[in-house]
């Protein structure tokens, strides 16, 4: 099979353990669309988080796309063109607010370059920000001050607390909305039926593609779906173990080029 799609997941698979994609992985990515193939960054990241990697590799030069939001927006990278988004529902939002505040769990969400919170010091938002390059910016009300419609919402903190929680929140909403950890300490909050499965199927029709065409390379909880929808599902070696379990591959680990050698095998 000749693939022509090559999606990837950014943290922890993408990048390595410091943040950075490294010369040789960069270097595999730029040849590889040289030779036809189309790049998709695929993360629970916003837009904004995602951008500087694009960049790093001409996404903007080579026709990539950023998938953003876990799925909630698609982006052409090259012509800018917004290709799908969709939001939450307003009327949700203060049940979220009150989950997150009454289990003494930060709650964040995000307008252009900032994460928008009323938890400032928390270590985990502040992980958050530094993971994205984005500023904080604290806020007096949450539900006041946020823009709305918005595309998603993070619920962050301790991993066996948020646990309990998102089994909790998962019962109530799961007819309504997305509710699923990207991390151990990260609860993500998304419009129904947006998983990342659901976005590059949106993806492949508007340009043409079949899921037999596409790599998708990952490592997190919220990998699960594009690695089992795709034609070549590939696991990190660092991924959790039932992404590996359900993997077509297993490379590398993200400290190891994990990215680039499974392109180096594969394309």
């Amino acid at each position: 099979m000749k693939y022509k799609l090559l999606v990837l997941d950014l943290d922890g698979t993408l990048t390595n353990s410091k943040k950075k994609i490294t010369d040789r992985t960069r270097n595999t990515l730029i040849e590889a669309q040289k030779r036809g193939v189309k790049i998709v960054l695929a993360s629970g990241r916003p837009t904004y988080g995602v951008a500087p990697l694009a960049n790093a590799l001409e996404l903007n030069r080579y026709e990539g796309y950023i998938l953003s939001y876990n799925g909630g927006e698609i982006i052409d990278w090259k012509t800018g063109e917004l290709m799908y988004k969709k939001w939450l529902e307003n009327d949700i939002l203060p049940y979220l607010y009150k989950c997150a505040k009454e289990n003494g769990f930060a709650i964040v969400t995000y307008d252009h370059e900032f994460v928008l919170t009323e938890s400032p010091d928390d270590e985990y938002v502040l992980k958050e920000a530094l993971l994205n390059v984005m500023k904080i910016k604290k806020v007096d009300n949450f539900l006041e001050a946020i823009p709305r419609p918005i595309t998603k919402c993070l619920i962050v903190g301790e991993p066996k607390r948020l646990e309990i929680l998102e089994k909790e929140m998962y019962g109530q909403l799961k007819d309504k909305m997305g509710v699923f950890r990207s991390e151990p300490y990260f609860l993500e909050l998304v419009p129904k039926g947006i998983d990342k499965a659901q976005s590059l199927s949106v993806l492949l029709k508007e340009i043409g593609l079949a899921k037999e065409e596409m790599i998708a390379i990952g490592d997190g909880f919220n990998d699960l779906s594009m690695i089992q929808y795709a034609g070549l599902g590939i696991a990190m070696a660092n991924a959790q173990p039932i992404v590996r379990e359900n993997a077509d591959f297993i490379t590398l680990s993200n400290d190891e080029d994990g990215v680039a050698y499974a392109v180096e095998k594969f394309i």
